[in-house]
């Protein structure tokens, strides 16, 4: 069992095998800073943090439906015990997500995420959430917020090192990541600190939600999502290979020519090419996704649908209003918009109303301004492929 830091060397490849990974690192920081600038309505990035929810808990085989997270986060929990428990941690994750981006922010917010207190308040801001009867392993073990493990574990071929030593790899693991601070080389470091913070297994349950909480809002903090796209999604479109390249990067060193660590710095090479590509795939989606000329066609193709399948009083004069309302991200007097449909009062007044039974608009009160809303079952026009399982949720309801 590993009881000294070097065990887990190399912490990231070589200058002969790194230089392809920040090639592929400046590309991803080039496309992702404006994106996270893009101007959106705040719904969306809620619903991209139940999204986030719902992927990496599937990714640990407790998934719930999206209709369900979206039940829960109404306070409408299942009357079976295990969904109630498995909705209770979905809204946790997305709780926990959205106070950890508040925290770490900017620079500064970056550099104290590579401590060992962060990982452990990532830990307790998450776990932290759930009543007592939620924190129980499957083996009925407590499950402390924000403790380290105080026993030894072992997941697969991988035997973790010394539950005694964790401080001391977590010290060695927070130095060294912690010390990268050139761009390119910070994210194909962030990727590699993901694979590294397993391999030290710092918890007795929740390490991997830990791990994945820490690099999505570790990008936030480096100014890359503006909460507008996260790894998680990509992680969990192949949780095999997901998992197999992080249990590969475990390997020890293949021969002479696999560096000089005690571990395989091939394999870690390959987990990170794997997360930058991921990245890569998301922040590409999501541009395609926020060109605000398609848009404007998704939202109408949205409004057709309503207006001669759904019937329920939603018309397409609503197209100008809802297209100004996601393009600036803000609220609107409930008057201005219905100014904007040029329908006679009485009308534009049934029409708004429609919008907000429907979701598609929202209000924080009968008489308040309405912004931009994106109810589930819309998601089908307005951002498709973004959350196939809400889409096909939304069409069996």
């Amino acid at each position: 069992m590993d009881t000294e830091p070097h065990q887990f060397e190399p912490l990231l490849p070589s200058n002969a095998r790194i230089e392809p990974l920040l090639t592929k690192a400046h590309d991803l920081s080039r496309l992702a800073t404006p994106l996270a600038g893009t101007r959106v309505p705040p719904e969306l990035r809620s619903l991209l943090r139940s999204m986030n929810s719902y992927y990496t808990n599937r990714i640990e085989g407790q998934h719930t439906r999206p209709h369900e997270i979206d039940q829960a986060l109404r306070k409408d929990f299942s009357q079976d015990a295990a969904l109630a428990a498995r909705q209770r941690l979905a809204v946790a994750h997305i709780e926990a997500e959205e106070a950890l981006e508040q925290r770490y922010t900017g620079a500064q917010g970056a550099s104290a995420l590579y401590t060992a207190a962060a990982v452990q308040d990532i830990h307790r801001e998450l776990f932290g959430r759930l009543p007592p009867a939620d924190l129980l392993t499957s083996e009925n073990e407590p499950v402390v917020p924000g403790g380290l493990r105080q026993r030894e574990v072992r997941v697969g071929q991988h035997v973790a090192p010394a539950h005694a030593s964790v401080p001391q790899f977590l010290a060695r693991w927070a130095s060294f990541y912690g010390g990268v601070r050139r761009g390119e080389a910070a994210l194909a470091a962030l990727a590699a600190a993901h694979q590294r913070l397993g391999w030290i297994h710092p918890f007795v349950d929740g390490k991997g939600r830990v791990m994945r909480l820490h690099t999505h809002t570790l990008l936030s903090a480096l100014g890359y999502t503006g909460g507008l796209w996260s790894p998680l999604r990509g992680f969990a479109r192949n949780t095999e290979r997901y998992y197999a390249l992080l249990a590969d990067a475990d390997s020890l060193r293949r021969g002479d020519l696999d560096g000089r660590g005690n571990l395989s710095e091939q394999a870690l090479t390959a987990w990170i090419d794997y997360v930058l590509d991921t990245c890569l795939d998301q922040v590409s989606f999501m541009s395609a996704m926020l060109d605000f000329a398609s848009l404007k066609a998704r939202i109408e193709a949205c409004l057709v649908f309503e207006a001669t399948v759904v019937k329920q009083g939603v018309r397409q004069e609503s197209l100008r209003g809802l297209h100004y309302l996601f393009l600036s991200g803000e609220e609107m007097a409930r008057g201005d918009f219905k100014a904007m449909m040029g329908m006679s009062d009485r009308g534009a007044t049934d029409a708004l109303g429609a919008l907000i039974k429907r979701g598609l608009l929202k209000s924080d009160s009968p008489q308040g301004k309405v912004r931009f809303g994106l109810p589930q079952h819309a998601l089908r026009f307005l951002f498709p492929r973004l959350w196939p399982e809400a889409e096909a949720d939304a069409a069996n309801l």
